[in-house]
């Protein structure tokens, strides 16, 4: 029963909202795209920079501030 509990917390504790925009962890450009159009289907996502050529799975997001 604990680990329900648990489990329970975490997804209260997930955000919910809109997508964030994805930017490039080398260079912080915006213009990332899926490597491939079998990415978040078959295989893990791997983005790639349009603009360094940065190729990877991670990407940073920019949260607004709460007022």
């Amino acid at each position: 029963m604990k680990m329900f509990q648990r489990l329970r917390e975490v997804f209260k504790s997930m955000k919910h909202g809109k997508p964030t925009k994805k930017y490039c962890p080398r260079c912080g450009s915006p213009k990332l795209k899926l490597s491939s159009s079998l990415d978040f289907w078959l295989t893990p996502a791997k983005y790639v920079c349009q603009e360094c050529g940065y190729k990877g799975p991670l990407t940073m997001e920019l949260e607004e501030e709460s007022t």
